[in-house]
């Protein structure tokens, strides 16, 4: 890859390295140096193509290297000797990934090293970096993981059908029960969230045709969360269901979280954009469940974190704990 001329910082030197974030809304990717950091970065709507073998190597390659390219050339940064790649599902779905990226790189970019890292990872490394704690990552799904620097621990993350308890599905699935119950006049129902379900999804005898086709269904769920939230204040059905996805969390993070010493917990993801009415449970939850532990704030997001990891194997500071499914690093000449 040719570092290229543009309106960027032209002609940097120092160590390449090209770090990806590959989740459920899109694919971003952050290049720079292992010397400073960040020179820019770009992304692309949609998810990586899953395939028979899981994550489709050529598709993620095919999105990646038009936007690390562009980067290229606005930044001037070197070509990248070293990658980290940060996927949701690469526990899973992550066979295909694991056998063809890291050849692929080397051949499109001239990368030799390269690691492959479950977004569980990335969160927690973009959040509390080489500390060791727990990290809650809660958007659409949900997920905690910890460590102690020796070994990954990890709680949930099962999709929503399975888990994902607390998960921003979970909250909009459990609010439309509510609305459907106050709809049929069964017991536990509630008005307010009937009203809004209303308002978001017409009526709502047609809910089910709107929801059970769709591939997108844990992000539609997800989207009546914020609805939940707001009805929270002067609902108690409301509030009770924001209170079940705060214990539903700390119960995951008591899970992972490191038993000794001061461990941090820190919290990352698009659901906590809600605010005070999943906060404040959320903070009484941990405080109960973990009352040797500190919280702190996240110090950045997953795509932080597999920039991390990238500059860490750069320099020869790598200290995560590796896991054929959570963290591999391959080597080529």
């Amino acid at each position: 890859m040719s570092a290229g001329t543009g309106p960027g910082d032209h002609g940097a030197v120092g160590v390449g390295v090209l770090a990806v974030d590959s989740g459920g809304s899109g694919l971003r990717v952050a290049l720079g140096t292992a010397e400073r950091g960040a020179l820019g970065r770009r992304s692309s709507p949609g998810p990586v193509r899953i395939g028979a073998r899981g994550l489709d190597p050529d598709d993620l390659l095919a999105r990646l290297a038009p936007l690390a390219r562009a980067l290229a050339a606005e930044t001037g940064a070197p070509p990248p000797t070293t990658a980290v790649v940060g996927a949701a599902g690469l526990s899973t779905l992550g066979e295909a990934l694991r056998a063809e990226l890291p050849a692929a790189l080397a051949r499109e970019f001239g990368v030799r090293t390269t690691a492959l890292v479950a977004d569980a990872v990335t969160a927690y490394v973009g959040a509390l970096g080489s500390r060791p704690g727990a990290v809650v990552a809660a958007g659409t799904g949900l997920i905690a993981i910890g460590t102690d620097l020796t070994a990954w621990q990890r709680a949930d993350g099962w999709g929503h059908l399975l888990g994902d308890c607390g998960s921003g599905a979970w909250i909009g699935r459990a609010g439309l029960e509510a609305a459907l119950r106050a709809y049929d006049g069964r017991p536990g129902g509630s008005v307010a969230l009937l009203a809004r379900a209303k308002e978001r999804f017409g009526p709502l005898p047609g809910l089910p045709g709107l929801l059970y086709p769709r591939s997108d269904r844990p992000a539609v769920l997800a989207s009546f969360a914020p609805c939940v939230a707001s009805c929270a204040q002067d609902d108690p059905v409301a509030a009770a269901v924001l209170r079940a996805a705060a214990r539903h969390m700390a119960e995951s993070a008591a899970t992972v979280c490191p038993p000794g010493g001061e461990p941090l917990i820190a919290l990352t993801g698009g659901l906590f954009e809600i605010g005070a009415p999943l906060l404040v449970p959320v903070e009484e939850e941990l405080a109960r469940a973990l009352p040797h532990a500190r919280r702190t704030p996240a110090q950045g997001d997953p795509l932080d974190g597999a920039l991390r990891i990238a500059v860490a194997l750069a320099t020869d500071t790598f200290v995560w704990p590796y896991e054929d499914t959570l963290l591999s690093v391959a080597h080529h000449p």
